[in-house]
């Protein structure tokens, strides 16, 4: 996830209960990989491709690039620096001199970031049984000793003595570092632990957690694989788009199939589901919509998160009486590939970046990462909780409905965090002004509601 950003309000009850008072060097890309390396004598699922050009254990971007989430040796005086320029000209040394892809915003606002998070799950949580949260891609342990440092010092005593924090981290070097940063405060330790396990891979949960949880994902949504489909026109049906090899054996191209998918074909579901429910409301602007449609075909691409449904499937499944919190870009500035809700492919190279036009251009050196439809992730989280049902599924069985809210980054630390501890001297708040496209989704569950 390669950072791009652009340069309190009225919450529901459930959200507004009371204040709780007092890594490694980077490796060299491997020179000889091509993309075309991902792909062998058959067709794969674009999904696949971008998980092997993302995580591939020999060539995949994060393998190669273990290092490229940066760590701040110290928090950022922000009260120290005069303005805007102080702080992107800060930001600047701190680039050359750690030679890191990306800082994470938790990383870049420690500690108030995660204060920020560990006070929405304070005023939202059960106190009257342990405290337990899982985090999925925990990245340097940045988020866990923030939160874990927050709750130490501000809830009673029983909750931070009762608590587990559970790290569920694929990477193995970010593991150790998790382990390494949450040490800082011995007495965490024994609170914390990490699982070196895929997350959206059922086996690796074991049996169904039945007490209330915490789940949070910070910018994990958009680097998870995701599905393209393809249609004629806008009245043509949609088919999955799969990558092969040319005849030269080299070049990569589309291979479009009818759906069959059923992972594809469920996320297809959910889009149609909310689609039909945006319709309903505008059923004027969806008419004329229809009509030009018709007189203008023009093909049309899509990209589905089918890496957000599967995870989500899992979780419910795992965890049913989760909460989750979830941050991540609600938009991407500059995407050059064709399609709804396109990624960015994005490489660097001698402190500058480049994107590139085609998703098929990633050759284990690009980073390739998506915005969230937060309207789409609820969906798809009501979906996976059994709320929401296709007209198809004619069983009696129905899920419990869930409270979520969508919030901006600035809207979500003005009401949890502590705003005034990231302003510089002149009132320029970077926390606030610059991360105008990422959002939090809050989900927690109700059980007392049909």
């Amino acid at each position: 996830m390669a950072s791009r950003t652009l340069s309190s309000k009225t919450l529901p009850p459930l959200f507004r209960k009371p204040k709780v008072i007092p890594w490694e060097p980077f490796a060299s890309p491997s020179p000889a990989f091509f993309s075309s390396e991902i792909v062998g004598d058959k067709p794969i699922l674009v999904r696949d491709f971008i998980r092997s050009a993302l995580y591939d254990p020999n060539h995949g971007y994060f393998s190669q690039r273990s290092g490229s989430v940066g760590v701040l040796e110290s928090s950022i005086k922000f009260n120290k620096l005069q303005g805007r320029k102080a702080y992107m000209q800060h930001l600047d040394r701190i680039y050359k001199q750690s030679d890191s892809a990306w800082f994470t915003p938790v990383e870049l606002f420690k500690p108030w970031y995660a204060h920020g998070i560990a006070e929405a799950i304070m005023r939202t949580t059960n106190l009257s049984v342990p405290l337990k949260i899982f985090e999925i891609g925990g990245g340097s342990g940045t988020c866990a000793k923030g939160i874990m440092d927050y709750i130490m010092l501000n809830a009673p005593a029983r909750v931070y003595n009762n608590m587990t924090y559970i790290s569920v981290e694929i990477s193995s070097s970010l593991a150790e570092k998790q382990l390494e940063t949450v040490g800082e405060v011995r007495s965490h330790l024994s609170k914390f632990r990490v699982e070196c396990r895929d997350a959206a891979d059922q086996s690796g949960w074991g049996d169904v957690e039945q007490q209330p949880c915490w789940v949070i994902m910070l910018e994990v949504l958009d680097n998870l694989p995701h599905d393209l489909i393809y249609s004629e026109n806008q009245v043509s049906p949609w088919m999955e788009v799969w990558v092969e090899k040319q005849n030269d054996r080299v070049a990569l191209s589309e291979l479009y199939k009818p759906l069959h998918d059923p992972l594809i074909t469920r996320c297809v579901e959910i889009m149609d589901l909310e689609k039909d429910h945006t319709a309903r409301r505008h059923s004027a602007i969806s008419a004329a919509r229809s009509i030009w449609s018709k007189v203008f075909p023009k093909p049309r691409r899509c990209w589905l998160p089918t890496g957000c449904l599967k995870l989500l499937e899992v979780l419910h499944g795992v965890l049913p009486k989760m909460s989750l919190i979830a941050s991540d870009f609600s938009y991407l500035p500059d995407v050059r590939i064709p399609g709804e809700r396109a990624p960015l492919v994005s490489t660097k190279k001698d402190g500058t970046s480049s994107d590139y036009s085609s998703y098929l251009d990633a050759k284990g050196d690009a980073d390739i990462f998506f915005p969230t439809d937060f309207w789409f992730l609820e969906c798809i989280d009501h979906y996976c909780s059994g709320w929401l049902k296709p007209p198809k599924d004619k069983s009696s069985k129905q899920g419990k409905k869930r409270r979520t809210i969508t919030l901006d980054t600035s809207s979500f630390m003005e009401e949890f965090g502590l705003p005034s501890k990231t302003r510089t001297k002149d009132g320029y708040n970077p926390l606030l002004d610059d991360f105008k496209n990422t959002k939090f989704y809050l989900s927690v569950p109700t059980h007392n509601i049909k």
